[in-house]
């Protein structure tokens, strides 16, 4: 399975690097490119309607971006808990593909940042959590994070007593 994934990401790569390095493969790209008048008439009116209440959203993103990068950085540094790497989780570059028009490009700008911020704050928190209480739940909890299946067992007390030193040390490496 190893052998396939890296050949299936290898395969991205030089996609990747011939999309973006390759002048007739743009020129090809740009004739796949929909006008933004076409594009923007041709949508659906709930998504026009809807799209400032999504955009509304930016400054929220921006602000708690700004409050968790802080909060990590400096309460990271007093635990003593291994940095999370912003770059790791953010990835903005889909606006360089060619066959996307102006509005496209900053939907993808958004969607970008905003999902690779919400991973990003997810590891943040989840590493807190790892630091802080790092005890499973008493119920079942949908997509917990992939610190969680290390945690102690609910109502284990001896078990939660034992894990925190490594636990806590496993956050450090």
């Amino acid at each position: 399975m190893g052998r396939v994934t890296a050949a299936v990401e290898r395969r991205e790569r030089q996609l990747r690097r011939r999309a973006l390095d390759n002048a007739m493969l743009r020129e090809y790209h740009r004739r796949y490119r929909e006008g933004l008048w076409r594009y923007m008439l041709g949508g659906s009116v709930a998504t026009m309607i809807t799209a400032p209440v999504v955009y509304s959203l930016l400054l929220p993103f921006v602000v708690l971006d700004g409050w968790v990068s802080a909060f990590e950085a400096i309460c990271f540094r007093a635990w003593r808990i291994r940095r999370v790497k912003r770059r790791d989780y953010i990835a903005i570059d889909r606006h360089r593909l060619s066959y996307l028009n102006g509005l496209e490009k900053a939907n993808c700008m958004y969607c970008s940042y905003v999902n690779g911020l919400l991973a990003y704050v997810r590891e943040v928190a989840a590493r807190t959590e790892e630091h802080w209480c790092p005890i499973r739940h008493a119920r079942r909890v949908r997509g917990a994070h992939s610190h969680y299946a290390g945690f102690a067992a609910y109502g284990d007390a001896a078990g939660y007593r034992t894990a925190i030193p490594s636990l806590r040390a496993r956050a450090r490496r």
